[in-house]
């Protein structure tokens, strides 16, 4: 990493970000997040008064908003209706033409937390939350200067 801060049109933005979930491009997402959680126990030790904790698991966690322009994930709610559990990849790219490169995650054994069948209101642009968990994770791209 250099020493010297960056300029701030080396600041990624989100505007050119993609999401694919399992090889198609949801050209109507406008943001999404994935993140990995440590849950951990707490250990006490003789002779210490402070409780330290050790790290037992990972969870991961994410969500992909988009724009209500599609029906999507229609064979996901049939599916959990059925009692199936699909599963999904997804990739999340961050790019930005200004920035030092562009990253990109893929997210393995994604699992939808629920499906929005509706929600509306007069007078607003349509949006859809898609929350979900994984199990995997790997960096395809990564932004080195």
């Amino acid at each position: 990493m250099p020493n010297s801060r960056p300029p701030a049109n080396r600041v990624i933005s989100g505007t050119w970000a993609e999401v694919w979930v399992d090889g198609e491009l949801w050209v109507e997402c406008d943001g999404g997040q994935a993140k990995i959680t440590n849950n951990k126990t707490d250990v006490h030790m003789c002779g210490v008064m402070m409780t330290d904790v050790k790290i037992t698991s990972q969870k991961g966690t994410g969500s992909i908003s988009a724009h209500k322009v599609y029906t999507r994930n229609r064979d996901q709610a049939r599916s959990l209706n059925e009692g199936r559990d699909l599963r999904a990849t997804i990739i999340m790219k961050l790019a930005d033409p200004d920035a030092y490169g562009s990253e990109r995650i893929a997210l393995y054994n994604c699992s939808f937390d629920d499906e929005t069948l509706a929600d509306f209101q007069a007078g607003n642009p349509g949006k859809v939350n898609y929350p979900f968990t994984f199990t995997g994770w790997d960096y395809l791209d990564t932004i080195n200067p």
